[in-house]
């Protein structure tokens, strides 16, 4: 076994299903500018630009069951959004066109990952 094979199965899940994600969105069209952006108030998974429109995007993985978009409540975009109001300050880009999107990973043993995208998925405009 390699060491990058031997490093990729010691990655815990849900940061592999970021950098897979990454990928995804790239073939989409996706420029990927942050990875695990972490402020006190959240996270965000990715930060990408769609065209003109800065994107911040809630990956969500599971093996199997419900379907992972279900897990993104309430009380996570609230905190997806105060972190994006933390990193558009920082970046003085208070001014630039945004939104949430939700990518959904589902993923089977010894299978590839199935990626849906729920653009616009959620807005901040009820917090």
């Amino acid at each position: 076994m390699s060491f990058l094979d031997w490093w990729w199965r010691h990655i815990p899940f849900g940061r592999r299903s970021e950098i897979d994600g990454a990928g995804y969105l790239r073939t989409m069209g996706y420029r990927v500018i942050a990875s695990g952006y972490r402020t006190r108030a959240g996270e965000i998974d990715l930060v990408a630009w769609d065209g003109k429109t800065l994107v911040f995007v809630e990956v969500k993985a599971l093996h199997s069951g419900a379907p992972p978009e279900d897990a993104v409540g309430s009380r996570k975009q609230q905190r997806v959004i105060r972190a994006a109001r933390s990193y558009m300050a920082q970046y003085r880009l208070q001014d630039a066109a945004y939104r949430f999107d939700i990518l959904a990973v589902s993923a089977r043993p010894g299978q590839r990952p199935e990626f849906r995208l729920m653009r616009d998925a959620f807005s901040d405009r009820r917090y």
